[in-house]
C-alpha cells in the first residue's frame, strides 16, 4: 500500500510539468491565421498550431491553399509530414512540374516526403493541410527562379531575416 501511495504522489507531483509541456486547441477558430512566410508562394494562410517552426524541436502548422495553389519542386532538410484536413491535394515526386503525375490526397490522407526528396505540390480547388516535422523548417526550390523570397514587387531580389524567410513563430 505504500508503494501505492508514493507512486501516485510522484504522478500527483509530476501532472503540473506535463501540462505545461502541452499544446491544446481546443476548436480551429482558436488558431491565429495570417499570410504565409515569404518561403511559400502567396496567396496561403498559415497558422502554428505547437511548436516553432523556425527553431529545433517539433512544430505543427497548418495552412489554406487557396483554389489554383502551386509548390513548385523543393526539397527539405528534415522530413515533411502532411494531413489534408479539407479538400484535395495533388502530391508528386520530381524536380519538374508535372501535373498529369502525382497522387490526388483527400480529406483525411496522408504524404510523406523524406528528407531531400523533390517534390510538389497544388491544390486545383483549395485545402486546408496539416504539416508536422522537426524545425527548423526550411524549404529549397529545385530551380532558384521558383523561389518567392528571390522575387519582390520591383522585380528585385527580396531580403530575408535569419530565419531564411520564414517568420513562422506562434
Amino acid at each position: 500500500m505504500r508503494h501505492t501511495t508514493f507512486a501516485a504522489a510522484l504522478l500527483i507531483a509530476a501532472l503540473p510539468f506535463a501540462a505545461a509541456a502541452m499544446d491544446v486547441t481546443t476548436s480551429p477558430s482558436a488558431l491565429k491565421w495570417g499570410p504565409a512566410p515569404p518561403a511559400l508562394p502567396p496567396g496561403a494562410q498559415l497558422a502554428v498550431v505547437s511548436g516553432d517552426p523556425g527553431k529545433e524541436g517539433p512544430y505543427v502548422v497548418r495552412v489554406k491553399m487557396p483554389a489554383g495553389y502551386t509548390v513548385p519542386p523543393h526539397t527539405h532538410p528534415a522530413d515533411e509530414n502532411v494531413t489534408v484536413l479539407s479538400g484535395t491535394v495533388h502530391f508528386a515526386m520530381g524536380g519538374k512540374l508535372d501535373k498529369s503525375k502525382g497522387d490526388d490526397v483527400h480529406a483525411g490522407g496522408f504524404f510523406r516526403a523524406e528528407q531531400g526528396m523533390q517534390h510538389y505540390a497544388w491544390s486545383p480547388r483549395g485545402a486546408v493541410i496539416q504539416v508536422h516535422g522537426m524545425g527548423p523548417f526550411a524549404i529549397t526550390y529545385v530551380n532558384p527562379a521558383d523561389d518567392p523570397r528571390n522575387k519582390s514587387a520591383q522585380g528585385k531580389p527580396a531580403t530575408t531575416g535569419s530565419d531564411g524567410g520564414m517568420n513562422m513563430k506562434k
